[in-house]
């Protein structure tokens, strides 16, 4: 079974361009849609379905956020973003404070999320904003006609359901849209999906709890067929979030990191260079040795024989006192 993100050269950090957001829109509760474009209309890097890039918000974060339009379109860039109140102040700054007419420094685009190039058929399992990237390959797949595919998407209900009516209008009888109400007991049920393994690959995007449910049931399928992309953790067991200070062994500097900051956002505001890519917890590019310190382990990468040596520096935080790194 593949793992989100899996560590590779293409996690180098990529060359930054200016693009200009040329149209912002609502498709959900909560969701924007954003259309980049060159601030000339010239023609924008290439990108195949299921990649992303990495954008720098106003407020000097960066971010990661799936392209969601046909890779044919070689003029606009489409992302959506979700606004999420009790998030690190990304969505915040870019639901809120970025216009259109705005330039905005973007990566070029990477995938870690490619679309299986022999596959005879696909299935796409989405969740609430992990439409994203699913959208981009359902787009692909339609105009090359390559291989028959389907859409499971779950949501809380129609208003959160993001993209609806172009997922409708786009792909008719091919979604398979699921409301829970935001109740459990209602969650979709994939047995009936995964009891008799298929010869379909497997694409799912979103929160955590879909993933496990997906992982769960296909365990016995063929472990090339089923890939994730996740955007993110269960946030709900998490302390809040305090100031701490890392340690550098090597330099024996001290870095101080703000309650509002991740060690990688600090590392990088004093000059440190760390590679990193998804930002989210799920890739392992940012795995950065430990030396001593009381961790909250925030990623989807580490085991537990693991986390007493590693550190992944762009989501885990100390639970207090100082944290001394490798570097």
């Amino acid at each position: 079974m593949s793992t989100p993100h899996a560590p590779s050269a293409a996690a180098v950090e990529p060359p930054f361009m200016d693009l200009q957001v040329a149209r912002k829109s609502q498709v959900a509760q909560d969701i924007w849609c954003f259309e980049l474009r060159h601030p000339r209309d010239e023609a924008l890097p290439p990108y195949t379905a299921g990649a992303h890039l990495t954008v720098l918000l106003p407020n000097g974060v960066r971010r990661n956020y799936s392209l969601c339009s046909d890779p044919a379109d070689a003029l606009s860039y489409q992302i959506a973003v979700k606004r999420d109140a009790n998030g690190r102040g990304g969505s915040i700054c870019m639901t809120d404070d970025v216009m259109e007419g705005a330039i905005l420094p973007a990566s070029v685009p990477r995938n870690n999320f490619e679309l299986a190039p022999r596959a005879i058929a696909s299935l796409f399992i989405a969740g609430g904003i992990g439409i994203t990237p699913i959208l981009s390959m359902m787009r692909q797949l339609k105009r090359t006609g390559s291989a028959p595919f389907r859409l499971i998407y779950c949501t809380r209900d129609d208003a959160a359901t993001a993209f609806q009516h172009a997922l409708e209008s786009e792909f008719p009888g091919l979604v398979t849209l699921h409301h829970d109400h935001g109740d459990i007991d209602q969650a979709y049920d994939f047995w009936p999906v995964f009891e008799t393994p298929g010869d379909a690959h497997v694409y799912c995007c979103g929160p955590r709890g879909l993933m496990d449910a997906v992982a769960d049931m296909s365990g016995h399928w063929s472990s090339g067929s089923i890939h994730f992309e996740s955007f993110g953790v269960n946030a709900s067991s998490w302390a809040a979030n305090q100031a701490f200070s890392v340690r550098l062994q090597r330099s024996g500097n001290t870095i101080p990191v703000a309650s509002d900051q991740s060690i990688l956002e600090a590392l990088r505001a004093c000059g440190h260079h760390v590679t990193s890519s998804c930002e989210s917890g799920t890739c392992g590019s940012c795995r950065t040795g430990l030396v001593s310190g009381d961790v909250e382990h925030r990623d989807m990468v580490l085991g537990d024989g693991e986390r007493n040596t590693n550190i992944m520096v762009c989501v885990s935080r100390a639970r207090g006192g100082e944290l001394v790194l490798d570097l």
